[in-house]
């Protein structure tokens, strides 16, 4: 039975710390304590999905993870119960921890309890216990667990309403039947450093109408943070348009932006409106444009000082109110020095930049992205469990990640369905060998290969290779040709006229 002085040292846990991540690590760290449990968690419930907040004897990627209600039957019955939830040590519903506690990757969860946490009548999280022992909590009673779960959920409100008065415009917290599937998720996972200072940047700049210049290399995640900017502005229920400036050639990016009327060019069967246009009173998000040419630069340049444009074709000005995200991985200072961007243009969107950090500058958040793409991959592929051995995170630590969170996630991908083709069943672990990062081969499938020759002469296969290559970066920079040929150190005009001759154009 727990002591009154046990609960009352948990309470004033939770009134010490310098943030309300420490207050929930200390409470989990002494709710596993007290119960003598193998791992513990303190989630958050948004959108159907539980957030972990602080875990304690599970591995780091959980903090990643995010686990929909729907996909997990024991979150799902935490969430809908109300009241204590203890799950039978026989129970044949997969737990989300199996294979993630350190040191036990081979043993399922045995004993599992499971708190909701309420505010008002109102899901907000839980807190999950569990231990390897089927008997582990036997001889705690449920009013216990129950004062347990008032404390948790009298912290995690209190952090709850901390957040809406710093966001200055509360929102109503999620209820279970509110769930629904909201598609991809555009949450920012980190907890580095660099992290937290360019999430505290968004927010600042968000509630502005300022014009945004997003800095970054290749796969950092410059369109998510132009989703976040323009999700916390005050156009937030106006769109957000989306144009990749280096995917056109001059004349079919400039009707892109400006729209064009019937007749203006070959081709031009009706009126059609551009982005700008489509973009009124809303966001519009230029990426890759260092890419524009100069001409184009001068009209958009245009449409920035005065507010309007003109279509393609059409002696009629238009005015539209748009605000301005534009995201290069080039130094746009360099291109102004060599003359291939303007410096006006230059001036006018980069009046608030921002830095989007590579993976390598922020390598304590490698276990947290590893989880979130290894728990969306299970959900793909139709697994219980997918865990990652802790020499695997190690494995990713190492790697120095040239393309950054993109790459991290294409390996994820690529390692999930090398394990389970080599494991099968509604589980897999995910091995280092699994891992193909460039300086080590990807895991074979079980059985060897057998060596096979060649069917095609140099020639061909040569061009084979070259066309899958070509393929496989395209698809990496997303159908971005220059940054295709950035990386694969082409001229851009050669690699369209090869692609044209592979027959990929």
């Amino acid at each position: 039975m727990l002591s009154t002085d046990t609960l009352v040292r948990i309470a004033l846990d939770l009134q010490h710390g310098i943030s309300h991540r420490d207050r929930f690590q200390r409470l989990i760290h002494s709710v596993r304590q007290l119960l003598a449990s193998d791992a513990s968690a303190l989630l958050r419930y948004e959108n159907g999905t539980f957030v972990p907040l602080a875990i304690d004897g599970l591995s780091r990627d959980v903090l990643g993870r995010r686990f929909r209600v729907t996909e997990h039957p024991r979150l799902e019955a935490i969430a809908r119960a109300g009241d204590v939830v203890r799950f039978p040590t026989d129970s044949t519903l997969p737990d989300p921890y199996d294979g993630l506690i350190p040191g036990h990757d081979a043993l399922k969860v045995h004993a599992c309890v499971g708190l909701p946490l309420l505010s008002n009548h109102t899901l907000i999280g839980a807190l999950t216990i569990d231990g390897l022992n089927p008997h582990q909590f036997d001889d705690i009673k449920d009013k216990e667990l129950r004062l347990i779960g008032a404390l948790a959920a009298a912290a995690l409100t209190n952090a709850l309403l901390m957040e809406q008065l710093a966001r200055q415009h509360p929102t109503p917290l999620a209820r279970v039947e509110d769930a629904a599937d909201e598609g991809e998720s555009d949450e920012m996972i980190g907890e580095a450093p660099v992290m937290a200072q360019l999430k505290q940047e968004i927010a600042v700049v968000a509630a502005s109408d300022l014009n945004v210049l997003i800095l970054g290399e290749t796969g950092v995640g410059k369109e998510l943070i132009a989703r976040a900017i323009h999700r916390g502005s005050a156009r937030a229920k106006q769109p957000l348009i989306y144009l990749n400036c280096a995917a056109l050639p001059d004349s079919v990016a400039e009707s892109e932006l400006f729209g064009h009327v019937k007749g203006a060019f070959t081709g031009a069967v009706h009126h059609r409106a551009g982005k700008f246009e489509l973009a009124d009173k809303g966001t519009l998000f230029l990426d890759e444009i260092g890419e524009l040419s100069l001409p184009l630069q001068a009209k958009l340049l245009r449409v920035l000082q005065y507010g309007d444009l003109q279509r393609i074709g059409d002696d009629t000005q238009l005015k539209v109110d748009v605000r301005i995200l534009a995201a290069t991985n080039r130094d746009l200072r360099q291109e102004v020095i060599a003359g291939r961007f303007r410096a006006d243009l230059y001036h006018r969107l980069s009046v608030f930049p921002l830095h989007a950090p590579a993976l390598r500058e922020r390598s304590e958040d490698i276990p947290l992205l590893a989880g979130y793409f290894a728990e969306r991959c299970r959900a793909t592929l139709g697994l219980e469990s997918l865990s990652l051995q802790p020499a695997t995170l190690q494995r990713l630590a190492a790697h120095p990640w040239p393309g950054n969170v993109r790459e991290l996630e294409h390996a994820i991908h690529r390692a999930a369905v090398l394990a389970r083709a080599e494991q099968g069943g509604s589980t897999a672990v995910i091995r280092p060998a699994h891992l193909a990062l460039g300086d080590q081969p990807a895991a074979p499938l079980a059985g060897p290969d057998p060596v096979r020759l060649p069917q095609q002469g140099l020639k061909e296969a040569t061009e084979q290779f070259q066309r899958e290559l070509i393929r496989q970066t395209l698809e990496a920079e997303r159908g971005n040709w220059a940054a295709t040929a950035r990386r694969l150190r082409l001229d851009p005009a050669n690699l369209h006229r090869m692609a044209q001759r592979l027959g990929l154009k």
